[in-house]
């Protein structure tokens, strides 16, 4: 083994720490993720290492890439959120393992990945829009109609709907809503307090 692989392999732990327990965990809090992610990063890893030394190993790896990733899919739900995670941690892996060439280019792509998920899921990022699956106990037909009623139970702005059921027997509605909410009363408060401290600033300047 290498000293390039040594030192690739010091980075796959601490970019798997990083995403792990300095991105997601403190996040999510999902302790069962955790180990999830961390097992299929060192696994990846260790597979991957040992076939990096075949003259197949590219190939080999995307078809592990694969079968790992249909088997995990397959077993429990996770949000599309913790998808990303999840393929981060195998992309982590595989990039490591298989890293050939320039010693510096796995470690950029390595930091490149920590990047990206820790921009996009950022809590700022994006913070008001929501998504929720909402079953009114009224059926509603008419988009329109639908929207407003919506709007006025969620006290949000509604982007997008799609009607899922209809139940005219039954009278309801089930719809995939999307919305933004509201600026929170403190925030606004915060926001006011800080335009007036503005003024007086520019009042107190102009004098």
């Amino acid at each position: 083994m290498t000293i390039d692989s040594l030192i690739l392999i010091a980075a796959d732990l601490a970019a798997a720490a990083v995403l792990v327990f300095g991105i997601y965990y403190p996040r999510h809090r999902r302790r069962d993720l955790v180990v999830a992610f961390l097992g299929v990063n060192i696994g990846v890893l260790a597979v991957a290492t040992v076939l990096a030394t075949t003259q197949i190993a590219a190939g080999l790896g995307l078809g592990l890439f694969g079968v790992l990733s249909i088997i995990r899919l397959r077993s429990s739900e996770i949000s599309q959120r913790e998808v990303a995670y999840y393929f981060a941690a195998l992309a982590i892996g595989l990039i490591s393992g298989l890293g050939s060439g320039p010693i510096v280019v796995p470690i950029a792509l390595l930091a490149l990945i920590l990047t990206v998920l820790w921009v996009a899921d950022h809590p700022a990022l994006l913070s008001r829009s929501r998504q929720q699956v909402v079953r009114l106990d009224q059926a509603i037909a008419d988009e329109t109609e639908l929207r407003a009623e919506l709007e006025a139970r969620l006290g949000a702005s509604v982007t997008a709907l799609a009607v899922q059921q209809l139940d005219l027997v039954n009278d309801s509605t089930l719809v995939d809503v999307r919305y933004r909410t509201a600026i929170p009363s403190a925030a606004v408060a915060r926001r006011n307090a800080s335009a007036g401290l503005r003024r007086a600033q520019v009042t107190g300047a102009a004098r």
